[in-house]
């Protein structure tokens, strides 16, 4: 709801084939996000989803509940896994219970489609996917980063001030894939793949593990335009093997 002004700096480092980073969660809060971020995105003709944070179950009603009456906003998704803030993110995506009844709270004031991202730093990914799914989410998407450090060698200590952060890129995607393997197996609404996609036969291994959409995220510091080359080449794998859709890949291992 209020601006946020994230972790202090140093706040991200390459890794090893990824990413090393502890924003926290910076933004500019719902007002100036309304005012400002959506005259601009409305001139897109593209979906709009939001990904929305609550440091309580209050905060992330009332976020759901204020971002629902935005015509221009096609759907939410609840961002309960972030590894690297200090209120309740990593309580929240380990803990099915109470996991459960914060999408059941959020779902109660919306509408609109809800999509809860998951934590992979949990004991068992399908428990949790389970109780967002009986919470009442329309859809999952996972998986958000693991927790990793980097050590300056030179002066002793964490790299990132804020000690321990989020890894991300293609380093963790085998990972990824297992997760998402796992839970499409599990749950019966969509699952959203994510993690270390950064070509066409990345986004297609999501795809032929389960997943009915993918995100690109780590990628796009390296190539801004990552994406529109994954989504064409999509279209030209879809047409050289006879698929009416993505849809015929994400059905043969369900």
């Amino acid at each position: 709801i209020k601006p946020k002004i994230g972790n202090r700096f140093p706040r991200m480092i390459e890794t090893a084939s990824g990413m090393l980073n502890a924003i926290g969660l910076e933004n500019i809060g719902l007002e100036r996000f309304v005012d400002e971020k959506l005259p601009y995105l409305e001139k897109f003709q593209a979906r709009l989803i939001v990904n929305f944070f609550g440091d309580t179950i209050d905060e992330y009603v009332e976020l759901a509940n204020e971002l629902s009456k935005l015509p221009r906003v096609d759907a939410l998704e609840m961002n309960v896994s972030c590894p690297n803030v200090e209120k309740g993110g990593v309580r929240l995506s380990s803990d099915p219970v109470i996991l459960k009844e914060v999408v059941e709270s959020v779902r109660k004031v919306t509408k609109k489609t809800l999509i809860v991202k998951l934590s992979p730093n949990v004991k068992d990914i399908t428990e949790v996917a389970l109780a967002a799914e009986e919470g009442g989410a329309d859809a999952l998407s996972l998986i958000n980063t693991f927790v990793g450090l980097k050590i300056d060698v030179e002066l002793k200590k964490p790299w990132l001030a804020n000690t321990t952060g989020g890894v991300s890129g293609p380093a963790i995607k085998p990972l990824a894939l297992a997760m998402v393997y796992e839970t499409v197996r599990s749950v019966k609404i969509p699952v959203i793949g994510i993690g270390g996609i950064s070509s066409v036969q990345d986004a297609l291994e999501f795809f032929i593990a389960g997943a009915s959409a993918i995100q690109i995220g780590t990628a796009n510091y390296i190539d801004p335009s990552i994406t529109m080359k994954v989504i064409a080449g999509l279209f030209d794998y879809c047409k050289e093997n006879n698929l009416k859709s993505l849809a015929e890949l994400s059905s043969l291992n369900r």
